[in-house]
């Protein structure tokens, strides 16, 4: 294990007792809304999602690997056509008495380059000079389950947890741990999300290979939405490194 890892994981620790007050509880009621309408495949706000997700941003706030707020805002951004798709998921799980939490969404390369500069290991973060990854596409989002109270249901580990007891196939976990993993994943598969193989939370927009890297004013990591680049993927087969 790296020292930039083990720095990482200490820090997490060291910081988990936090409260995160990047945090939005879901409205009680589904009945009110219209909800998130778009078209082309520009970035959307997930604050217009109905009903909305519990939102805590681990980036917005230092509880996180880094122990640093990395945006200056509460503001989950995704491609139009992948946040509608969140929208289904979102409503179908209201319909079961759950529903999502968002812990990321779209992240510029800045952020993407200073994660990477932190921890220097392509199992947990991508390498921005070789692959740009999903996340800076607006095409990948960082979700868990939680009860209409708003709470967590149990999962395999918590959100960033660099082992391989974060891994979909993961031996060893409990039943209802592994379950409600599961659980979330059908949930997603069922509109058109992909698992990623190393970690249960992360899930790509089928068609993320389409789209081009988000190319934002790099003076601030909220983006400006009529932006974009291109940018070529270099990751080709295998277990894709985390993005």
């Amino acid at each position: 294990m790296s020292s930039g890892l083990r720095t990482a994981i200490a820090l997490l620790a060291a910081v988990a007792p936090v409260i995160s007050a990047a945090t939005v509880a879901a409205p009680a009621s589904t009945s009110a809304p219209s909800g998130l309408r778009c078209s082309g495949d520009g970035l959307v706000s997930l604050l217009a999602l109905q009903p909305r997700p519990l939102l805590e941003l681990r980036y917005a706030s230092p509880y996180n690997f880094l122990g640093a707020t990395l945006y200056p805002r509460l503001d989950p951004q995704l491609r139009c056509p992948v946040a509608l798709a969140l929208q289904r998921v979102q409503r179908d799980l209201a319909r079961e008495g759950l529903g999502l939490k968002v812990w990321d969404a779209y992240r510029p390369l800045a952020v993407q380059q200073r994660m990477w500069d932190a921890i220097r290991d392509p199992r947990y973060v991508s390498d921005p000079a070789m692959n740009a990854g999903r996340h800076t596409r607006g095409t990948a989002v960082d979700v868990t389950l939680v009860d209409r109270r708003g709470k967590e249901l149990p999962m395999p580990t918590d959100f960033d947890d660099f082992s391989a007891a974060a891994h979909v196939d993961a031996p060893g976990i409990s039943n209802d741990r592994a379950s409600n993993a599961r659980r979330l994943r059908k949930a997603m598969e069922r509109h058109g999300f992909r698992a990623f193989p190393t970690e249960w939370w992360h899930f790509d927009w089928k068609d993320w290979q389409d789209l081009p890297v988000v190319r934002a004013n790099q003076s601030s990591p909220i983006p400006d939405h009529s932006q974009t680049g291109t940018n070529q993927d270099s990751n080709k087969g295998g277990i894709p490194p985390k993005t």
